[in-house]
């Protein structure tokens, strides 16, 4: 998520709320909708498709006493999980050993992580060719009930034409790492052709070149596209030193569950927590608390796959996180933060539906999301890719996320008056400096500090440490490379 804001802000102002009780009759969801012509709307969903309202009092009167926090049911009523038992891993892996094998890439690996875990859920494994033409289409999947749930961005393993040769007529196929190790089965498989064109022009409207993620993973992928069910043999690791931040969807909703929350915000981004974005998500559980709701938990949820290369890489934005955490610029007792393994597209609209549904499936019910969400600038001219407004309006009516409450960012920028970040007032617009993520690691990379109350000394020191590491390492390689 870009780290810059929008000039939209949302109310939530005793909004009505309707209990839907879900499968488990101890568990309720709640779904916030709005009177358009008494509020804001909260970017959320086509208010005629729901049954009609009732008060915030009444329903808070004749809540429990105690709530389930898993507010949202995953999407298809199950949460996925494709990870093999223990006791029955030595026997696939020795069947594996048997298949045919197709070497995988870090990306692969990491959508192999997102599907095993149930981020996409009800997807079970790499789209087959149908799963793979109503994502790329209609950005979503229609189940044999006919529900509807999202699915913005094909999920798919391209092959080149010498692992089709070598599959040939066999059925199922094993995945090897990186590293070479099997990490998985693919099941009843479905070859099929990989159009690259239509693919990128698609997901990104533009096939101009230096887009990141087509760079990586696309351009120089085959010509084939292998669909087919999933088999996991264990969970996937990376052994970096943060994979105690890596919680499943479960893992996270059976933590929900045991601190009691009785409603979650997630915030996603790919960049460093400031003091804005802290004031932003300091103020939504405030406002959630007087919508009447006891125990709201933010799930701060960084991006851990893939990012361009001039983004702050995870380990760094992790240690600055937990700064923030330290020096109570959020409060741990309210906040998990937990890192969500999927790759970075820069895609826009299309690729912040994904970030939205992922969040459904992990048991968030809130989502907060910012101006020109998953976007980038674009690679050839100078403006932004997309309309930076088209992300938030977007969530507002895409298909399959209408159980999940959007929350707009309310503008932070510098306030010079006061010394530290605050909502933007356009009263007195001239007291106000905004600092984009550019300008941010700008100041990182040059030394220069920001001004104060910007963001926490401990956490700035962690970039301005990380700009001073790089620098060397910079020099260095010019060293080696002139002699």
């Amino acid at each position: 998520m870009a780290v810059s804001t929008t000039a939209a802000c949302f109310h939530l102002h005793r909004l009505p709320i309707r209990p839907t009780h879900t499968a488990n009759p101890l568990a309720l969801t709640f779904t916030l909708r709005t009177k358009p012509s008494l509020y804001n709307p909260l970017y959320n969903s086509n208010t005629i498709l729901h049954a009609p309202m009732v008060t915030t009092s009444a329903a808070l009167s004749k809540l429990p006493t105690a709530i389930k926090s898993s507010l949202i049911d995953p999407d298809g009523g199950t949460l996925v999980d494709l990870v093999t038992p223990v006791a029955k891993r030595p026997a696939l892996a020795a069947e594996a050993e048997t298949l045919p094998k197709v070497k995988i890439g870090k990306v692969d690996l990491e959508w192999v992580h997102v599907i095993s875990e149930g981020w996409a859920s009800p997807l079970r494994g790499f789209m087959r060719e149908d799963e793979y033409l109503h994502s790329l289409h209609f950005n979503s999947f229609r189940l044999q009930d006919g529900s509807v749930v999202n699915m913005s961005l094909p999920i798919v393993l391209a092959i080149d034409d010498q692992d089709k040769v070598r599959i040939g007529a066999s059925g199922d196929v094993a995945l090897q790492g990186p590293s070479g190790h099997i990490v998985a089965i693919l099941r009843s498989v479905q070859i099929y052709k990989h159009n690259k064109e239509e693919r990128i022009a698609r997901t990104w409207g533009t096939i101009a070149p230096g887009l990141p993620y087509v760079d990586e993973v696309i351009t120089n992928a085959g010509n084939w596209l292998i669909g087919g069910d999933l088999q996991v043999l264990e969970p996937i690791k990376y052994n970096d030193g943060l994979d105690h931040y890596r919680l499943s969807p479960q893992q996270l909703r059976d933590e929900f569950d045991k601190r009691g929350a009785d409603a979650v915000f997630a915030f996603q981004l790919r960049n460093p927590v400031h003091n804005g974005h802290a004031l932003l998500m300091n103020d939504t559980r405030k406002r959630l608390l007087d919508m009447g709701f006891q125990n709201p938990l933010l799930l701060l949820h960084p991006l851990g796959g893939f990012t361009k290369a001039d983004d702050v890489p995870l380990d760094v934005r992790m240690e600055q996180h937990s700064k923030v955490l330290e020096d109570g610029v959020l409060d741990p007792k309210t906040t998990i933060v937990s890192i969500f393994p999927s790759p970075m597209h820069y895609a826009g609209p299309t690729e912040v539906q994904w970030h939205a549904k992922a969040r459904i499936n992990a048991g968030a019910n809130f989502y907060i999301v910012g101006r020109d969400p998953a976007g980038m600038g674009h690679p050839t001219e100078k403006r932004d890719l997309y309309d930076p407004d088209h992300g938030k309006k977007v969530l507002s009516m895409a298909l399959g996320l209408e159980k999940l409450n959007i929350l707009p960012f309310k503008v932070a920028a510098y306030d010079k008056v006061v010394k530290k970040m605050a909502f933007f007032d356009p009263s007195r617009a001239d007291d106000f400096l905004f600092i984009s993520g550019t300008k941010m690691r700008g100041f990182a990379r040059s030394g220069e500090n920001p001004p104060d109350g910007f963001m926490c000394p401990a956490g700035w020191k962690v970039l301005v440490d990380y700009y001073k590491r790089l620098q060397v390492e910079e020099e260095q390689k010019m060293t080696l490379s002139s002699n």
